[in-house]
């Protein structure tokens, strides 16, 4: 480049900085390497020496020019790299990020992993870990951000307790991001500020809640815990963080009362298993009673059904009894009529036989009494014929002086008394 004074014929003024005049006064002393380099002597006006070459000296002027341009751009480049303001920034799976335009005020949350163009000094890119974290309270001392001395709690009975270890698990809500930028600034500003101002505090304050009795039951301790952790949610969420979870653990105290809990757990255990075998034997009474029971209704149900059925049986009998016995009712009165209507005709036949017998007896009668001994001796006449007689001497006289009758029935008897008289006589 050729300054416009040069071209007038007049001696530019050049500063010591200017980069013509530094080459020409370093090309004026040649190194041993360079000797054959030609010394361009450019001087005031009037002074001595040779005419300078315009042209060559223009060409080396846009060289230095053009070097310190790119050298200048390198720095630049070097700087921004340095920085990490190239204009391209890659996020990770693990990362998300929030692009800021400086200009508009707009933000952009980036939860994609992949590159992120931007225009440096225009625009810029915040990146944050979303991995979940562990803020741990244990030993004594602070070690980091994220660790802390264990904590200890004043129950409501005056007692302390402690937990050894207790970790709490957050992380970035990858939607709030830019509120967490707004609160904790770039970076790791959420792990050093938020989680260690509220934890402590909030997890006093919900287990303070009990006395050391109650929070060894792990129901007050399991409502202490979640307690604590719906507080600590709900401070985080303002705050563009997540909590996970609260893990802890079983609380120590002093080691007398470590050994008092410790047998009063015992104890329960054992009013526990009491209480388990009374309820089981109070089920297995249930179960043999309802057994039992159960064993009986069967019984019943059979004896009352073979009770029915005899019943029916016996039912079934007196109706067919009661059929029989009036079937034989009826049959014996037809009998009975029919006999006694034979009765009847044999008393009619034998009224009337009879009746003429008496009719027959009274004409015999009558006609004996008109006749008188006649008829009694033709009777007799009659009645002789059919006796058969045994004429045997009254003595045994061979000249008897008289006879008698014997009858055929009690002849013997009379004969042994006509013996016996005869004898007497």
């Amino acid at each position: 480049m050729i300054l416009p004074e040069a071209r007038k014929g007049a001696r530019p003024a050049l500063s010591p900085f200017d980069p013509v005049r530094c080459r020409v006064e370093r090309d004026s002393e040649p190194s041993k390497k360079d000797r054959h380099m030609k010394t361009i002597n450019v001087g005031p006006p009037g002074g001595r020496g040779s005419k300078p070459d315009m042209n060559e000296l223009g060409n080396k002027a846009k060289q230095a020019v053009a070097g310190a341009v790119i050298a200048l751009v390198v720095v630049v480049g070097g700087m921004m790299a340095a920085m990490g303001k190239l204009g391209v920034v890659s996020v990770s799976a693990e990362e998300v990020a929030v692009k800021m335009n400086y200009v508009t005020g707009n933000r952009t949350v980036v939860t994609t992993p992949g590159y992120q163009i931007y225009i440096p000094f225009l625009e810029e890119v915040f990146k944050f870990d979303r991995t979940p974290q562990k803020f741990e309270m244990e030993g004594k001392r602070a070690l980091s951000h994220n660790h802390v001395p264990f904590l200890t709690v004043r129950a409501k009975d005056g007692s302390n307790f402690s937990f050894d270890e207790l970790e709490i698990q957050y992380a970035i809500t990858p939607g709030d991001t830019s509120e967490t930028l707004d609160d904790s600034g770039p970076g790791d500003g959420f792990k050093r500020q938020w989680i260690r101002a509220y934890a402590r505090s909030v997890l006093r304050d919900e287990f303070g809640k009990y006395s050391a009795v109650e929070v060894a039951d792990p129901t007050s301790y399991q409502a202490a815990r979640i307690a604590s952790e719906d507080r600590l949610r709900a401070m985080l969420s303002d705050h563009g963080l997540e909590l996970i979870q609260v893990i802890c653990p079983k609380p120590r105290f002093d080691p007398d009362y470590e050994q008092a809990i410790e047998d009063r757990k015992v104890a329960d255990q054992e009013v526990e298993k009491l209480r388990e075998e009374e309820s089981r034997l109070l089920n297995e009474r249930e179960r043999v009673l309802a057994a039992a029971k159960k064993e009986k209704e069967i019984e019943w149900q059979s004896l009352q059904g073979t009770l029915t059925k005899a019943l029916l049986n016996a039912e079934q009998s007196q109706i067919e009894l009661e059929k029989g016995a009036d079937a034989f009712a009826v049959a014996k009165g037809f009998e009975a009529k029919a006999e006694n209507a034979q009765l009847v005709q044999q008393a009619v036949g034998l009224t009337a036989k009879y009746t003429k017998e008496a009719e027959g007896i009274l004409a015999r009668a009558e006609a004996l009494e008109k006749r008188g001994e006649v008829v009694v001796r033709e009777a007799l006449i009659a009645k002789l014929t059919s006796i058969d007689f045994t004429l045997v001497p009254y003595n045994r006289d061979p000249a008897p002086k008289r006879l008698e009758h014997v009858d055929s029935r009690d002849g013997a008897l009379l004969m042994d008394d006509a013996k016996k008289a005869g004898g007497a006589e």
